[in-house]
This record gives C-alpha cells, structure tokens and sequence, in this order.
C-alpha cells in the first residue's frame, strides 16, 4: 500500500501551498501549518472537511476529482456463479479432441480419474471485429464491436463468498469496501436526490451485503439495495396525512439535526446518517418518476424484452441502470441472480444449464449497451460485465457432464468508457485452464475500471487503523492495450 496518502482526501487543490494529490503526510502536514502532533488528533479532520467543502465536496465525500479519462459513471453487472469461459467467449476446439481423455496426461497435478469435457456450444466470429462468441449469446454477438473480452483473467480463490467478496472489493477474507462505494468516495454524487451507488439484487447473493457495503468509508458511499417489483425501494411512500404536515415534519427534524450535529462538529457517522436522511427525502420526490415507464417507446421496451407490467425481469433492470444512469446516479450494479446453484451460473451438474441463464441476459445486456450507445451515454459510462471464477476444462463423475469451479483463468467484459471495442485482450492455453498471455489479477480488472473513470487508483486510498486502504490494495496493473 502507497504511504504517499493523505488521508480520505485525494484529488483537490488544498489551500497554504500544497496543490497536488499524493503529497506524504509528514510534508502535508507541514505545509498546512500542522505541527506532527497533530496528525492523530481531532483537528485535522475538521481542516479535511473545510478542505472538501472549500473544493465543492460534502463533510462525508471528498470533492469531485479534476477527471482525464471519459468514463464518469458505472454499470457494474455481476453473473452470480461462475459462468464458464470455455462455453461463453473463450473456445477451446482441442477439448472436443480429447474429449472423454484423462485430463491427468496434460496436467499431471490431476490425480483422480478426471477427464476432458468439450463444450456443447456452438462458437463463430461476431462482428467486424471477428470477436469469437458461443450460441449462449446471440444478441450479444451483435454488439461484439462495442465489446472487450477480457481472457486471462484470474483470481486467488475458488469458493463462491470470498471470490464475490474479492471481485466486489479486492480481499478475499476480509470484507472491505466495495468498488461502487469506492467509486462513490472518489469521484462523489452527480445527484444529491438519488444514492451514489445502487443495487439491483432480487435474490441474496453469496456475501451477502458485505459485497456492497461501504466498510470503513463514510456511510453515504455504501450501496443502497433495490428489489425488483412494484416497490423497489422499501418505505418510500411518506406517511403524512397532508404535503403540508409533511413539510413541517421535515422542518422539525432539519432543526433538530442540526442543533444536535452543531454539538458534534467531528462525528462523521451523524453526518452520514443525516447525508442519507437528505437523500432519502430526495427519493420520495424523485424515485417514483425513475421507476415510472410511461414515457419510455414500445421501440424501447421491445430492445429490451420488456411486456405487460413486467418489474421484475433482468431487461427491466438493466432499463432501470440506464434510466438511473440518466438521473445522476454514479454507480448502479446488477447482481443476477443469488445463492441457489439451480438457478444461477455453478454448473457442477450439467453445463447445458448455462442455457436457461443466458436466455435470461443476454437479449437485456445486448439492448443496455446499444440503448446507452445510441444516447450518446456509453462513451461515458463504463459497463463492467463479470462473474466470481471460470470453470474447468474437465469434469470428475462420469455421470454428470458439468464443470468445477476453476479461478486460475476466466473471461470478463468491459465497454464504453474509452475502452477499446470489438478487442479480445489475454490468452488461455490449449485447454483453457491457465493464462498464457495478459494475465489479470481481479485488482488489475479494478485498478483498469478506476482509470477508464478518470481515477489514479494508486490515490484513491482512505487512512483507518493506521494504514492507507485503497481497493487496490498494493497491486494493480493498467493493461494499456486495450485503452483506445
């Protein structure tokens, strides 16, 4: 971890001289008139906040960073599971050679009677780019040249928690905070009436809400969840007999807030609850519009797969992301669906179950980035598709024809946000078990989605428990390939 931090604050021009991100915290210190004593004690964070607000920032989120790169928001997609790579974007034809062999010849780490398994897909070059894509996707394949596939990803761990813990926040065993409510921190809120950072999750996801909480960082930053159907967000609809009543309600605790946080200028816990009281009355006015599709064309609702009073469907969420991206909203991610192996992407038993999973996605995936393309947004908004793990080029039991969870090698996708399109970065080996070339470690994945947003993810960091944190942690690597 970087020890040129300083502290939650990362991007702003500070007042008595010091004028660049980074600078170590003894000189910051100095040049700010602080004596080194000061450094554990109370007053510097009141000095943080002046800093934040006198650069347009809150007393619990920095200010907005001066950006470089295109992206400004986020559409995080999470495939609950583990999607295989050897069925989806990465096609192995060798494995149908050596279909029902002993996988042990070629790697003789294998030491059960574990044989090759080929894919029962059919794979084809999609668009001008010739981007290679399974049968799972046809709708996909026609946005294949706004895609880049990423192939030599891989991960630390193969359990489901901590790898959704790890590709949700960069540590497999301690939950930390997640990208969205990093996002949120760095770069702060284009909508004071809406969370920074949403969650589309109708299923509970392995993790749980570890994998979209704020950790340590100020509250406001934490993922607010959604639920698909005729209440996405819970409590919203105010209980005040007459607008009126309401407002004088409103007026009563606005008053009562501040004479208490007056009394508390340094708790920024009291300051996050009342940020998300603030936001929370922003949603009473502003949520039931966003939900509301009235005004959206049957053109638009047909793109996405959407009939009748549809609230519930992965097409629906994925309008939801770009109707939220519309409104301000930094960070939205879709988790799809949760926990139980029949019905998501843990295909152990049969591999043909990836069939039903994709049905469901792919027509809605392929119609958010053609949506967001032709609305001018996907230059500016980074669409990160990804899963926990691949899966193995083999299986063990003779009688089921699935696939093991498998973390040495996976695909995920990116598009819009200046990444290169219609771009295939990393290779697998003949079997697609191990990355030969543009390997990527989920921090890389991390570290290369903060730069396509315009931030330097070795400085976005927050200093708790005597160290600097960053999602990153101390790696980190910015494929510039497929930066176009």
């Amino acid at each position: 971890m970087s020890n040129d931090s300083s502290g939650p604050i990362w991007s702003q021009e500070f007042p008595a001289g010091v004028t660049r991100p980074g600078v170590g915290r003894r000189r910051f210190l100095a040049a700010a008139g602080w004596g080194l004593a000061a450094a554990g004690g109370a007053g510097i964070y009141h000095w943080f906040q002046q800093a934040a607000r006198v650069n347009g920032g809150g007393p619990v989120v920095p200010p907005r960073s001066q950006q470089t790169g295109p992206g400004k928001q986020l559409i995080f997609v999470f495939l609950t599971g583990g999607f295989s790579h050897l069925d989806t974007f990465d096609p192995k034809p060798l494995l149908w050679e050596r279909q029902g062999k002993l996988a042990s010849d070629v790697y003789p780490f294998l030491k059960l009677p574990i044989r090759f398994l080929g894919s029962p897909f059919a794979f084809s070059q999609q668009g001008e780019s010739g981007l290679w894509m399974s049968d799972l996707f046809p709708e996909l394949g026609t946005v294949a040249d706004q895609l880049c596939v990423l192939r030599g990803m891989y991960s630390p761990t193969k359990a489901h928690v901590q790898s959704a813990l790890m590709m949700h926040s960069g540590s497999e065993r301690i939950p930390l905070p997640s990208i969205g409510s990093w996002v949120s921190y760095g770069l702060g809120t284009l909508n004071p009436d809406l969370p920074s950072y949403v969650v589309f999750c109708e299923k509970e996801p392995y993790g749980g809400a570890q994998i979209w909480d704020s950790g340590f960082l100020p509250r406001a930053n934490q993922g607010v969840r959604l639920e698909p159907g005729d209440h996405p967000i819970r409590n919203l609809v105010s209980t005040a007999p007459s607008q009126s009543l309401d407002e004088l309600e409103r007026q009563m605790l606005r008053d009562a807030n501040e004479l208490y946080a007056s009394a508390r200028p340094g708790d920024f816990n009291l300051q996050a609850r009342q940020k998300s009281f603030e936001t929370g009355r922003g949603l009473m006015r502003v949520a039931p519009q966003v939900f509301d599709l009235a005004e959206e064309t049957k053109e638009t609702l047909d793109l996405y797969g959407i009939e009748n009073d549809d609230n519930h469907s992965f097409g629906w969420q994925c309008l939801m992301a770009r109707r939220l991206i519309e409104q301000g909203v930094r960070t939205v991610e879709l988790i799809e669906s949760g926990q139980d192996a029949r019905f998501n992407w843990d295909s152990h038993d049969d591999i043909l179950t990836h069939v039903p999973r994709a049905r469901a996605v792919d027509q809605a995936l392929a119609a958010l980035i053609k949506d967001l393309e032709q609305r001018s947004l996907l230059d500016r908004t980074v669409v990160a598709i990804c899963t926990e793990f691949g899966r193995t080029p083999w299986f063990n039991d003779l009688k089921t024809r699935g696939r093991n969870h498998w973390s040495d090698a996976f695909t995920c996708l990116l598009a819009g946000g200046g990444v290169k399109r219609g771009f295939a970065y990393g290779e697998t080996d003949d079997f697609g078990a191990s990355v030969v070339a543009g390997q990527m470690h989920v921090r890389d994945y991390h570290a290369t989605i903060l730069h396509l947003l315009g931030i330097d993810h070795r400085y976005l960091t927050y200093r708790y428990a005597g160290r600097d944190f960053r999602l990153t942690d101390i790696g980190g690597r910015i494929p510039r390939e497929i930066l176009s």
